[in-house]
This record gives C-alpha cells, sequence and structure tokens, in this order.
C-alpha cells in the first residue's frame, strides 16, 4: 500500500467538482425555452440566478487560491450571464482552474494561508480549509439546481458517483471528453 497522501482527496474533489458541473450544465442546456428563468422554490429564485451566484463564488475563491487580489468585484454583477451557453463557458474555466491548483497541491501549501480580499479587510484561512468550504458550497448549490430540475421537462442528472474506483463504468465518455484519464483520477 502506498503512504498517505493528504492531497489526493481534494484533487479527487476538484475533479468531482468539474464533471458535476458539466453534468449539471448539460441537462441545463435541454431545458425548454424559459426554463432556464423561470422563477422557482430555492434559495435562490432559479436556475440561472443559482448557477450565476456559484460561478461567482468560484470566481472569488478560486482567484483568492491563486493569490489574487479580485476579492469582492466578483461579484459587481450579480448575475454576469444572461444564457446558458457564456456561463457553461465560464464555469468550465473556472473549473480547470480549481483542477490546476489542486494537481499542484503538497501537503505544505495545504497547510499554508490564503488571503481572501474582503472590504476593508483581508481574512486569511488556511487552503484546506478554504478548499473544503468552496467543494461543499458548490455541492449545496448543485443540489439545489438538482432540485429545480426536478420540475422542469428535464430529468436531474446523476451527481454523486464518481469518487470510488468502482464509479468508474458511470462515467462512460465524459472523462475523455474532459481531457482525463481513469489512471489520472484515481492516483
Amino acid at each position: 500500500m502506498s503512504s498517505f497522501d493528504p492531497c489526493r482527496m481534494f484533487r479527487k474533489l476538484a475533479y468531482n467538482n468539474a464533471l458535476a458541473n458539466s453534468r449539471l450544465l448539460a441537462a441545463c442546456a435541454t431545458l425548454e425555452p424559459g426554463e432556464f428563468e423561470a422563477t422557482r422554490t430555492s434559495f435562490f429564485p432559479s436556475i440561472k440566478s443559482t448557477l450565476n451566484h456559484t460561478l461567482t463564488v468560484d470566481w472569488f475563491y478560486v482567484d483568492g487560491l491563486e493569490g489574487g487580489t479580485l476579492g469582492l468585484r466578483a461579484f459587481d454583477i450579480e448575475e454576469p450571464f444572461n444564457d446558458l451557453p457564456s456561463l457553461s463557458k465560464e464555469q468550465a474555466k473556472v473549473d480547470r482552474r480549481l483542477v490546476a491548483i489542486c494537481e499542484g497541491l503538497t501537503p505544505e501549501k495545504l497547510a499554508s494561508t490564503v488571503e481572501l480580499q474582503r472590504d476593508g479587510r483581508v481574512q486569511r484561512e488556511r487552503m484546506e480549509d478554504v478548499l473544503s468550504h468552496l467543494f461543499q458550497h458548490q455541492t449545496h448549490h448543485r443540489g439545489q439546481v438538482h432540485a429545480m430540475l426536478a420540475g422542469s421537462s428535464v430529468a436531474p442528472p446523476q451527481l454523486d458517483e464518481f469518487i470510488v474506483d468502482d464509479d468508474a463504468r458511470f462515467r462512460g465518455g465524459e472523462v475523455a471528453a474532459l481531457g482525463w484519464s481513469e489512471q489520472m483520477l484515481m492516483r
């Protein structure tokens, strides 16, 4: 058995995050006209609003994890995208950035301090805590979109079959389409 790698789980969570976003956005792409922006019951009032929120939060945290100073400017436009294709393209970009961060992790980096630019202050947190918070946030809001899809013309996609090796049979060509390999995901 190989030695324990504390970075491994964060890499897997980054890949899971990107794949789940890809599946969810692909399902949303099949919504009937008007369903993307339709008012629904959830924390945010529509699928459009929720997906825009998850994207801007990703911009904020991923920038901080990269050492940037974007800060709260990530939220200057509450809903930066009115259409799903543009939003999906930007979500894929930030997902790739998050995967790259997690691919470059070391135990020392996980324990390092991330500076998040807040209104008039700098929030300092351990990188492992920021990553855990971000993955939890994204899972929470993906679940809300998943539930909103249940009240639409689109069946909600499977989002939770990823972490264990046996889940490879459910991923099909999605892994290759994202530029990954099964070997890369399981290391």
